[in-house]
């Protein structure tokens, strides 16, 4: 299963799924998922909540996106096409359509037929791209409208609701850290808030609220798209963590960039979240390799930095400082018991936690749901102080 806009929760059937107003979303993709999970037997009624406050991307926003990025030549940064950074430019300009909007047909086809003047004039002076013709959209997403209308609701107030219940509730992030638009590699970035901070206003619950935040990390550091990546490998290294990691974006299918870990990365992401513990997975990707490289500092003109710097062109520049660890070269495969595992990956694991400033609860082994080392119980009720709190 591949989702991209409905959480992965919902393959449990016990488990309701919210998307919340942090999301921006394209209504044909969302029905488009919606069915092909139905027709995978997931049953999706009564479980998935949609915030009325959602923005959407409309198709002036795609075809923005695909237009500006192959307008950049070389400079490239990277996006999935799909117009994600165009709608939310236009929520910051407070001009977007939010997807209760489509419930007021009069408002909608209004606030629709001013933006469209605007990105018309747009596409066309600027990209010599036709246009959009207004009552085709507009009927087009009031169907949309139509379908989803079930789904649509106050999903602050859901989740709020629940926390007075006691219910455990676990916030997803779609993105890593270094892709958030405050906090990350910029311009090579998405559009969001993709830290734990942006949880809070995504959902619209109080940062009170949070209890723990476990931030997920590979034994081994990937990206996606444009950027900068100190840790990149090519040749037989990178083919070996490709191939065995199987790592292709969800989203694009383009083959993942790999590299050795980077703990200057883990280390900042352990502080701007405020990580209270780790999840570390695909551990055995790593099973092969006779060595294996930590990064624990990066070097630019005779400069040894051991924090990321923020100027882009110094970053661009710098090499890794590696720590260099045995391998165990054994299966780890499916292992669940953290003291069945090689001395040598015991040994990796804690100087990540060494390094990172952060204890390990989850460690994954492979890909099977039982593939996994339990070490703390994230939803253990004596962990968790007070009722009605987040993770």
């Amino acid at each position: 299963f591949v989702v991209h806009l409905i959480p992965s929760g919902i393959l449990n059937p016990e488990k309701k799924c919210v998307i919340g107003n942090g999301v921006v979303v394209d209504p044909a993709a969302l029905i488009e998922e919606i069915d092909s999970l139905i027709k995978r037997g997931i049953r999706i009624e009564g479980r998935l909540y949609i915030s009325d406050k959602c923005h959407l991307i409309m198709p002036y926003h795609t075809a923005i996106d695909r237009e500006s990025e192959a307008q950049r030549g070389a400079r490239k940064i990277g996006t999935t096409g799909r117009g994600i950074g165009p709608s939310y430019a236009d929520k910051m300009s407070r001009v977007g359509i939010r997807l209760g909007d489509l419930y007021d047909r009069e408002g909608f086809r209004h606030q629709l037929s001013e933006n469209l003047t605007e990105m018309n004039f747009f596409l066309n002076r600027l990209y010599k791209v036709k246009g959009f013709e207004l009552d085709q959209v507009f009927h087009a997403y009031l169907d949309y409208a139509s379908r989803l209308e079930g789904f649509v609701t106050d999903t602050s107030s859901l989740l709020n609701r629940a926390m007075g219940q006691s219910e455990n509730i676990l916030l997803e992030g779609a993105q890593g850290t270094h892709l958030d638009v405050d906090h990350g590699t910029y311009p090579y970035v998405t559009s969001s808030n993709a830290t734990a901070g942006g949880a809070c206003t995504g959902a619209g619950v109080g940062p009170t609220a949070i209890h723990a935040v476990l931030g997920v990390t590979k034994a081994y550091t990937t990206r996606v798209g444009s950027g900068p990546f100190p840790t990149e490998l090519e040749g037989p290294l990178f083919e070996m963590l490709s191939r065995k990691g199987r790592e292709f974006g969800a989203t694009t299918n383009r083959r993942r960039r790999c590299g050795w870990l980077d703990a200057l990365v883990v280390r900042y992401a352990v502080v701007v979240n405020g990580l209270t513990s780790l999840a570390v997975t695909k551990l055995d990707v790593l099973d092969e390799f006779d060595r294996i490289k930590i990064c624990v500092g990066y070097r630019s003109q005779g400069k040894v930095y051991e924090e990321i710097p923020t100027q882009l062109q110094i970053l661009e520049r710098c090499e890794p400082v590696y720590e260099e660890l045995d391998g165990w070269q054994q299966p780890t495969t499916g292992i669940n018991d953290f003291d069945r595992l090689p001395k040598e990956a015991r040994f990796f694991l804690k100087r990540i936690e060494a390094l990172a400033g952060c204890p390990i609860d989850i460690i994954s082994t492979g890909s099977d749901r039982s593939a996994a080392i339990l070490l703390k119980n994230p939803w253990d009720r004596a962990r968790i102080a007070d009722s009605g709190k987040l993770s």
